[in-house]
């Protein structure tokens, strides 16, 4: 006999959070359970379509009873649990996290963490001007993306999208150890001559921009990039007839970027070099 999934309701589970009491789903975690109920929660190496990584360790939140901080992204709810999301203890470690990530690499590019670092009064200054251990020029070695990696803070999304979670090349990981750990192809050979095929979905998943599009990259280097002007469109992809749906970021009448929508039951965010990279052709003058 062949039992169907056909959606049946999980059980409630009912905890505590910052006093007020919510109910999630089981096998909830305590992040999803405080996005579900507005309270917004920093992490940087969390991606909805990949498994928690627990390496940035910015979602660190408190629970009663545990004897130490435990990742949000990752700790699924119980019952009766009681979490503090900004206590003291949440806040000291988010502030000096952010520090040290902020002395060692460059968050300029990063979303929300100037507000985060303003709000935690976090200063990553005060380790002096020698931290910055992974300053590095950024390897323009073809005409689709840019690695940047002085940007990096080792979240292994690339990584995990780059291998068994989602497209299976294997062409990048973690090579070396403590401050000499970076990204790299194997045997650190150039990108082309890489297992790379140039989906892109490394790209989608960086929290940093350490990975990003060459055109923007181009875009940002001369000063011209602002995404308060641009528009995003979704369609469907034309290359093929798999039904991809693609997020066109255009600027001043030029697609400057493509995304997919990490909802999409076709593609949860990932594309192959055709719909990522492959619209070059409608502005090619």
């Amino acid at each position: 006999m062949t039992i169907v999934d056909i959606g049946i309701p999980k059980r409630l589970v009912e905890f505590t959070v910052d006093g007020e009491t919510v109910r999630v789903p089981e096998g909830s975690t305590i992040l999803d359970a405080c996005t579900a109920a507005g309270k917004e929660i920093p992490t940087l190496c969390y991606g909805d379509t990949l498994e928690p990584a627990n390496a940035c360790r910015v979602c660190m939140v408190e629970v009663e009873g545990s004897r130490t901080l435990v990742p949000s992204c990752s700790r699924k709810a119980e019952p009766g649990m009681v979490v503090r999301t900004d206590s003291e203890r949440t806040r000291t470690s988010r502030k000096v996290v952010l520090e040290l990530l902020g002395s060692a690499t460059d968050l300029s590019t990063t979303p929300h963490v100037d507000r985060w670092m303003a709000e935690t009064g976090a200063d990553p200054s005060r380790f002096g001007p020698d931290a910055a251990t992974v300053a590095q020029p950024a390897i323009v070695d073809n005409e689709l993306y840019v690695r940047d990696y002085e940007k990096c803070i080792l979240c292994y999304k690339c990584v995990d999208a780059c291998g068994e979670q989602w497209q299976n090349s294997f062409a990048i990981t973690v090579a070396g150890r403590g401050f000499d750990a970076r990204i790299s192809t194997e045997f650190s050979n150039p990108l082309p001559d890489s297992a790379c095929v140039y989906c892109g979905n490394c790209v989608e998943v960086c929290p940093t921009g350490a990975l990003s599009f060459k055109r923007e990259y181009d875009k940002r280097a001369d000063g011209s990039w602002d995404e308060s002007r641009q528009q995003q469109t979704t369609t469907v992809c034309t290359f093929c007839g798999v039904g991809c749906n693609l997020t066109l970021h255009v600027q001043d009448n030029e697609i400057v970027k493509v995304t997919s929508p990490h909802e999409s039951s076709v593609t949860h965010g990932n594309l192959c070099i055709k719909g990522r990279f492959g619209w070059q052709h409608v502005q090619n003058r």
